[in-house]
């Protein structure tokens, strides 16, 4: 009854279920390892708030020469509370442009604080908006403490797809803060991360840690399973339609043989 599945056509289509269906059911696994990846990160955002500072040293791989930039930690360091002392440089502050805060758009004001033993770690000293409201007009910020001062932050990776960088204002004025372009603006060794003050001045706002859509990744992948098992189902189902002689070329034969007969042809045997 189903020595047809053991023809080139059939055994065809089932090679080529079966491979989707294994295609699937991998790219099910991949979205499934990324709802493990950004639910790690939710929860290290969500700890951070209670959990106790620790020292930059301690999270951070030192820089070594002035105008590079140190080692980039791996994505579990991330939004790690820490605490580091120093004094701020503000000839050498930087306004990201462009930044957007519960829909208003303004600057991060980051400026480097410069450890005791001449390195320096960028201090994103919070947000704060322009003056016409635009992503052009200039912000107006007050400037950073002087002297030593003890700052505590989560630890942020540097951002991809690096823009100019110029001078505007007395600060550095750029779109993106990649730490790999900005580096070569500095003249002392900068580590491979900034750290978002966790308590920012008067005139300043936090700068909020989005949270990443990890229920998105588990969804995809209970659809890729689905879809996989629906593929065998189909194929399944196909077979069964052509063993019981409902498929397109049963129904063909059928009608072909009433012709020779001289019968009418029923609706339901009509060819599609």
């Amino acid at each position: 009854m189903y020595r047809f599945l053991l023809t080139p056509r059939w055994l065809a289509a089932a090679v080529l279920t079966v491979a989707a269906s294994v295609v699937m059911v991998f790219l099910g696994n991949w979205q499934l390892h990324r709802y493990h990846e950004r639910s790690a990160i939710n929860d290290r955002i969500d700890a951070a708030d209670s959990a106790p500072a620790v020292p930059l040293t301690s999270v951070l791989v030192k820089p070594t020469a002035a105008g590079t930039l140190g080692p980039r930690p791996g994505e579990d360091r991330a939004w790690t509370k820490v605490t580091v002392t120093g004094r701020y440089d503000a000839t050498h502050e930087i306004q990201a442009r462009g930044r957007t805060v519960e829909s208003k758009v303004g600057f991060e004001i980051v400026t480097p604080l410069v450890l005791p033993d001449g390195t320096a770690v960028l201090i994103d000293r919070g947000w704060v908006p322009s003056q016409n409201g635009d992503a052009i007009s200039p912000p107006v910020a007050s400037p950073p403490p002087a002297g030593e001062v003890t700052v505590v932050g989560q630890v942020h990776l540097s951002e991809s797809r690096p823009s100019s960088i110029t001078r505007r204002d007395g600060r550095l004025d750029t779109r993106r803060i990649s730490l790999p372009h900005l580096a070569k603006e500095m003249p002392y060794p900068v580590y491979g991360a900034y750290v978002l003050q966790s308590d920012p001045a008067q005139g300043f706002s936090r700068i909020p840690i989005d949270h990443e859509d990890s229920w998105q990744n588990g969804g995809y992948a209970v659809q890729w399973w689905m879809f996989s098992v629906m593929a065998l189902l189909a194929y399944g189902w196909q077979a069964r339609r052509e063993a019981r002689g409902d498929g397109p070329k049963k129904r063909v034969d059928r009608v072909e043989e009433a012709d020779r007969r001289g019968k009418p042809v029923p609706t339901s045997q009509a060819p599609d």
